[in-house]
């Protein structure tokens, strides 16, 4: 029996234009109204998320910073987790080969060095926005999460600098193609899940899980019911191969099927139809 389910943001519950649509909010109450807890599991930070929850009128338990932070539909902490003050001392202060943009979080917000209007459009619902600062003089000691934004291509090589750095230190995933995260190290959504998970006296088994990018990894996997996107990254998709793949969120496809769910919950799923 589901009792939780838990939907990653971008790519996964919001259509390309990073707006809900309505046919959307409809089936999340719709889901409410049977008494299923809801979770947004996303990589975005929690001011963003508070503000974008009550515009959805959601009562959600968020995830944020792709696992470093869990609250209640309250705005209660239920668990928190940084990066190590010497790991994102060595990321910032580091010298990579890389053209790539650099973007730290802590509670305070989402800081960078240099503009980057383009991101922006991500985050025109909740306007939430970066601050330019010195990074390098950003206190180590309360750093949530690293991006570095760049080409696909250009992150691999990234990739695997930082993994023979930081070794186990860190986790490290991407978040979207262009998007390349440091964490702390067992930090995920999969393992926020199971946390949150505890505090509701639920299992892994009575959830079910919707994503589309690498950092969906482990709370897919993870789930009683995982469903990967249409539109997933390819290596998603292959790290998972077992999962059902859905349609494609500009289409609102966990609508569709969660619509198909709770009305036949007996037939066999088929995005086409």
């Amino acid at each position: 029996m589901v009792r939780l389910a838990a939907f990653d943001m971008d790519g996964t519950l919001l259509l390309p234009n990073h707006q809900p649509g309505q046919q959307t909010l409809d089936t999340l109450q719709a889901l409410h109204q049977r008494n299923i807890h809801l979770v947004l599991a996303t990589g975005r930070h929690l001011l963003e998320m508070q503000v974008l929850s009550e515009k959805m009128a959601l009562p959600a338990w968020l995830i944020t910073g792709n696992g470093t932070r869990i609250h209640d539909p309250s705005g209660q902490l239920i668990a928190a987790q940084d990066l190590p003050a010497a790991v994102a001392e060595a990321v910032i202060h580091g010298h990579w080969r890389t053209s790539a943009s650099l973007h730290v979080f802590n509670d305070r917000g989402w800081f960078t060095d240099r503009p980057r209007p383009e991101l922006l459009n991500a985050h025109q619902m909740s306007g939430f926005r970066y601050q330019l600062c010195d990074l390098k003089a950003l206190p180590a000691h309360q750093v949530t999460k690293i991006c570095f934004i760049d080409e696909h291509r250009r992150l691999r090589a990234l990739k695997t600098e930082l993994d023979a750095a930081l070794g186990e230190q860190a986790d490290i995933c991407f978040s979207a193609v262009d998007c390349l995260e440091v964490l702390p190290a067992g930090c995920n959504k999969g393992s926020a899940l199971s946390q949150l998970c505890d505090h509701l006296s639920l299992t892994m088994a009575e959830c079910m899980a919707f994503g589309d990018a690498m950092n969906d990894r482990e709370m897919l996997a993870q789930a009683g019911q995982g469903f990967i996107m249409g539109n997933a990254m390819a290596q998603l998709k292959a790290a998972l191969p077992h999962l059902p793949v859905i349609g494609r969120c500009e289409t609102q496809a966990v609508s569709h099927y969660l619509n198909h769910w709770l009305a036949t919950p007996h037939l066999a799923y088929s995005p086409e139809c």
